[in-house]
């Protein structure tokens, strides 16, 4: 019986060491070998709405981040309205948004934007032009990390107007309009919306609105500069649509026009020798046409933001893109000026005619206001240039009844 007993206890005792050996882990489930256990990416969801190019541009740079963090762009038709609709769900929202820093505001007040110096140190954005930063604080909080950003400029086509031609200043510009340039429009804008007029207010010293949402419309700036311009709006054609400032410099029908960077590609394919130049100088005030810039970058939604899981790869998105690669790469693909100082110093930058006639005017130009009550001003102000520019009416009256009906329609929306 002892001897069954002794036997069973060894049988015992290999079983267990049997077992024990079995569970040890192996070089390969160390280093991972051949398990199929693998740590899963943390997956970011960015909305934009650009061109293939820029899209192209930002998901090359971003697709560094793999594999541990994967990031997707969704290009979102009608972006601006969908984050009002979904921007604190979090099963819906995305995790960032790449826009114009013009819906700061509006967005902030809903509550659904996280400042980016939650996840960056504020003393990186020193990096950037002052202009960009400035564009993307609200209330003293900075809601986007600039990415490039985009200013008017001014357009010859050089065969109807010679380098020597090119203005310096308003005036020099008026006559070259008086000269009839052979048959032709001298010069084109769209001189009855606000985006376009607004560099002609500016250049007066005055503004649409102020940053704390005043109309600024009547006053003594304002007056002077829709006043003044009206001697240049009667030499252009009275239509002021896009399509058709577009179609008459593209055609060799005007010789100039003030019009975006996104016009350029257009011209170039149709074989004009396009010319830029420095905005004109007004002679009045010896202050620029300061026309708004639009700066264009990637903010942070409030519900990604609160997701710890998240915050890390938040984190490293926006530390990547402080990096000078990806405004290079805008710059070098589709022409976009980049809101990093540094970028200048390159020679793929500096040899890029657009890019750099944007950043001189920047010196001068205004980011778009992102407060809400602009959203009120730009129908507001396209109706009163209107009234001004192709109905006749006396600018003072005019002025006068569009600041009443602005003041009235931001007092409703408060």
């Amino acid at each position: 019986m002892r001897k069954v007993i002794i036997s069973l206890f060894s049988i015992l005792l290999m079983l267990i060491f049997s077992a024990a050996c079995s569970n040890e882990a192996t070089p390969n489930d160390i280093d991972g070998g051949d398990s199929t256990d693998t740590i899963k990416p943390v997956e970011l969801v960015i909305w934009h709405d650009k061109e293939e190019d820029v899209a192209n541009v930002l998901q090359a740079e971003l697709d560094k981040l793999k594999p541990e963090i994967v990031v997707l762009l969704e290009r979102k038709h009608g972006l601006t309205e969908a984050l009002k609709m979904v921007g604190n769900d979090p099963r819906n929202a995305p995790d960032f948004y790449f826009f114009a820093h013009d819906k700061i505001g509006v967005y902030a007040e809903m509550g659904i934007l996280t400042p980016i110096t939650e996840f960056v140190n504020i003393h990186d954005l020193d990096a950037f032009i002052p202009m960009t930063i400035e564009a993307a604080t609200y209330k003293g909080e900075i809601y986007q990390l600039p990415i490039f950003f985009e200013t008017l400029l001014f357009m010859y086509n050089r065969a109807l107007m010679s380098d020597e031609q090119v203005p310096s200043t308003t005036e020099e510009l008026y006559s070259f309009m008086q000269s009839g340039a052979g048959g032709r429009f001298a010069f084109v804008e769209q001189h009855s919306t606000a985006y376009y007029s607004a560099g002609w207010i500016h250049g007066f010293g005055g503004s649409i609105i102020t940053q704390d949402g005043v109309p600024m419309l009547n006053t003594g700036e304002t007056i002077a500069a829709l006043d003044y311009r009206l001697k240049f709006v009667e030499r252009m054609p009275g239509e002021t649509e896009y399509a058709t400032v577009n179609s008459l410099f593209r055609e060799g029908r005007a010789a100039s026009l003030i019009g975006g960077p996104w016009m350029v590609p257009t011209m170039r394919d149709n074989n004009i020798d396009l010319g830029l130049a420095p905005m004109p100088v007004i002679d009045e005030t010896g202050l620029p046409l300061a026309p708004f810039s639009g700066v264009q970058g990637l903010h942070v939604l409030k519900v990604a933001a609160n997701n710890t899981d998240k915050n890390l790869a938040i984190k490293e998105v926006l530390t990547l893109l402080l990096n000078i690669d990806i405004g290079v790469a805008m710059a070098e693909k589709s022409g976009c000026a980049p809101a990093l100082t540094s970028a200048y110093d390159l020679d793929s930058v500096r040899n890029d005619e657009m890019v750099m006639m944007m950043r001189e005017t920047a010196e001068s130009a205004v980011p778009m206001p992102n407060i809400p009550e602009m959203d009120i001003m730009w129908n507001v102000v396209g109706n009163l240039l209107v009234d001004v520019n192709m109905r006749g009416r006396d600018v003072v009256d005019a002025v006068e009844e569009a600041q009443g009906r602005a003041e009235d329609l931001i007092r409703a929306m408060r």
